[in-house]
């Protein structure tokens, strides 16, 4: 079995089924596959053949779909790229992948308008020399059946990582890993042929790729697609058309629970408010549920790498065990937290998160070593510190590689970020550590607030909720943090400023 299969056969199955919706054009599945399978007659004709890398350079549009879903139909592999990307991130990736073409939306052609390092190059919208012509393409190829003979275990996609510390690495997935977190959120999320999936978050990232998208095409359900976020837009989007399931990263939610149009909002149709990518606070997760008249806001933690698989802290877990990301790992998955030995840590230790499962990656395409660094005993590493409660529920406590050392003692900074969110007027905020001649480092606090922060009465208030150690010496207020496409805060470069300053 493999993704385009899949959608061959749910267009047979279900061909009135709506299966894409997106600025006012609506897609039943018999239509979508024949566009796959246009498209893919047209690849076919420009000599792209079944290994070769395409890249996918989109927003959430119906043309991104379609790419997809051709481009994996005549055997290729499908390179998704961040459409936020500038040129020389797109080079770099073309270059990493060996990319023998791209396909690439009117909407963020700019960016990659002077590309020169792709063979075959192909845009929507308007002609432009150098370019060919995607409705040309479709328009002119014919309607002839593809069948797609690839097996679970042969190559399907290179997602690249959004490189918060370095160069972005390519994840190779076969399908046997995508299908595999796709089943698995079909079971733990109800996802059936009359749900509808309203994807806002960037399908070049894992998440919303492989467990909304795909899950959705899995069972015939509809995907309801919009090329930006907004919160007056998630909110119109769910009145109108009146979406089951939703995925987004914590930022969105936090954004939205402000908007005044939520109070009077329609949302009864929502049966599964889904987020993860990055943690909330216990406070941040009742100001979420308070917003949105909800109990079932549900956590997904993973990673790339994993799929992404990992563990779900479901709505009613909440009440007790907020912040944390669950107890269990999700269907089909394995978890552990274990030391540097690959020991399990006992209950209240502090170790790193590790998996295992039929959604880890094959590797770090072209990179072997990194590639041998990221398992220990065929477990994937995540990462990720984190302690197990008496009750077995996992709570996370940093990034390995952002713990802080200073004098010799280990400080996890998402410990003090929590505090210092409670402080009240406080948004957003970063603890990193910052080089110090005597300690190796010392702790600082960079924040965010729409007004300006008493920083005096802030430290008082952290000093009597943390031990002086971990309580930051430096404070900086500034009108927003640095964030990734995917919304993570770039702590690296956090620090970077700060030793230059």
């Amino acid at each position: 079995m493999n993704s385009s299969m899949l959608l061959a056969r749910n267009a047979r199955k279900y061909p009135k089924n709506e299966a894409v919706i997106c600025q006012g054009r609506r897609v039943t599945y018999k239509e979508l596959d024949e566009q796959v399978n246009r498209l893919g007659n047209a690849l076919l004709g420009l000599g792209i053949q079944q290994g070769d890398k395409v890249i996918i350079f989109m927003p959430n549009v119906l043309e991104f779909v379609v790419s997809y879903f051709a481009v994996q139909r005549i055997g290729a592999i499908v390179v998704p790229v961040n459409a936020k990307f500038t040129l020389p991130e797109v080079e770099y990736v073309a270059d990493h992948a060996q990319a023998k073409a791209i396909i690439v939306h009117e909407a963020v052609f700019a960016s990659v308008e002077n590309l020169q390092n792709v063979e075959i190059k192909i845009k929507t919208g308007a002609e432009k020399e150098g370019w060919l012509d995607y409705n040309g393409l479709i328009e002119k190829s014919d309607n002839a059946e593809i069948s797609c003979l690839l097996k679970e275990d042969d190559y399907s996609t290179i997602l690249y990582t959004s490189g918060t510390t370095g160069k972005p690495k390519g994840v190779l997935f076969t399908y046997r890993n995508i299908l595999a977190v796709a089943h698995m959120i079909a079971i733990e999320m109800e996802v059936k042929p009359e749900s509808r999936m309203l994807l806002m978050m960037p399908l070049t990232h894992s998440a919303p790729l492989h467990l909304f998208l795909m899950s959705a095409v899995l069972v015939g359900a509809t995907n309801v697609l919009t090329p930006t976020f907004t919160p007056d837009l998630l909110i119109d989007m769910v009145e109108k058309e009146k979406t089951t399931h939703f995925f987004g990263a914590p930022v969105a939610y936090l954004v939205t629970a402000s908007h005044p149009k939520l109070q009077t909002a329609d949302l009864s149709s929502m049966k599964w408010w889904i987020y993860g990518g990055a943690p909330l606070s216990e406070k941040e997760v009742r100001h979420i549920q308070q917003a949105f008249k909800t109990d079932n806001l549900t956590c997904v933690y993973g990673l790339t790498e994993a799929g992404p698989s990992g563990t779900i802290l479901f709505g009613y877990e909440h009440k007790d065990k907020a912040g944390s990301i669950g107890k269990r790992a999700a269907f089909g998955t394995e978890i552990r937290i274990v030391n540097e030995n690959g020991e399990d840590v006992k209950v209240g230790e502090i170790g790193e998160i590790v998996l295992y499962g039929e959604g880890n990656m094959v590797g770090y395409y072209r990179d072997e070593e990194a590639t041998k660094q990221a398992f220990i005993g065929g477990w994937l590493k995540s990462g990720d510190l984190a302690r197990c409660d008496e009750d077995g529920y996992i709570w996370v406590v940093d990034r390995k590689k952002d713990v802080i050392i200073s004098g010799g003692v280990n400080i996890y900074p998402k410990e003090i970020e929590d505090r210092i969110l409670e402080f009240g007027g406080i948004h957003e905020v970063a603890v990193i550590g910052v080089p110090h001649p005597e300690w190796g480092e010392t702790v600082k606090a960079v924040f965010a607030a729409k007004t300006p922060i008493d920083v005096e009465a802030l430290k008082a208030y952290l000093s009597e909720h943390l031990a002086k150690y971990k309580v930051p010496r430096l404070y900086e207020q500034v009108e927003a943090l640095p964030r990734n496409a995917s919304g993570k805060i770039l702590k690296q470069q956090l620090k970077v400023q700060a030793m230059v300053e």
